[in-house]
Parts: structure tokens; sequence; C-alpha cells
């Protein structure tokens, strides 16, 4: 019995990044690293929270650690080669979000990788999980909607 999904579409994603592959993230057998898509994925994460005002790494009282992980891998990536990230919410929680994310070729319809990364949101100076402010809510909530 397979747990394996399915490749998603770009229809299925709210928010997409680009990003290009450098030289540093093929492996010896000449396409992008499996660890390289984790990487990727943070990128993307990371770039609409703060560009959205969510986060700011310097100031914010509330961070979002990563608890949890996984990717599954459908077409390999090289470089060079422009990518772009999928981002949606799957699930949001009172103190967490699961964040989906796709890795697409320029152009292509179908994830080549796929895979989620879930945000414990935690009190900086604490370390310790916290309610999601209703602000950081309301923002997020933007990546939930899928086709308006």
């Amino acid at each position: 019995m397979s747990s394996r999904s399915s490749p998603k579409s770009r229809r299925d994603f709210v928010h997409f990044t680009q990003i290009t592959t450098r030289w540093n993230d093929n492996d010896a057998y000449r396409h992008v690293n499996n660890v390289s898509y984790y990487s990727f994925f943070d990128t993307a994460l990371n770039e609409f929270l703060i560009l959205s005002g969510i986060l700011d790494v310097e100031k914010s009282e509330v961070i979002g650690l990563i608890v949890n992980s996984k990717c599954d891998y459908f077409s390999p990536l090289t470089f060079p080669e422009c990518i772009d990230i999928g981002l949606i919410i799957a699930r949001l929680g009172n103190s967490s979000v699961t964040y989906s994310l796709a890795a697409f070729r320029e152009g292509k319809d179908q994830a080549a990788a796929q895979g989620e990364m879930v945000h414990v949101y935690v009190d900086r100076m604490t370390g310790r999980p916290v309610r999601l402010p209703q602000d950081m809510l309301s923002q997020l909530s933007n990546l939930q909607n899928v086709n308006g």
C-alpha cells in the first residue's frame, strides 16, 4: 500500500514565488538534490510572510517554528532552471499552520515536487506556543482561498 500522493496542479495554489536553481543545488546525478527542495519551500514561505508583513525576522513577538515537513518528488529539476513555488494553507489552527507547497517547472502545470511545512507559532521570548494573533489570522486567510 502506497501513501504517495499525486502531483498537484498550479490551480491548487494561491501564491507563487519564482526561484532560480543554483549550481550547488545539483547532486552527483545532475539533478537538484532533495534537500534543496526544502530550501526552496522555506525561501518561498518566508518571503511571503516577510513581504506580507506577517513576519519581521528581528521584531515579531510571535514566530513560526517548523515542527514537521515532508516532500514527494515526481520529476527531477536541474540547474539552470527557473521554478515557481506554489503556496497555500492546508490547515489553519489555533497556534499552528500547515502550509502546502509545490515546485513547478516554468510553464508546466503539474508539480515536479510537493510537500508540507507545519509551523507552530510561539512567543519569541518564551518559546511557548501561542494563539495566532487576529491580524495574522486575517492575513493568512488570504492563502486559503483557491480560485477566488
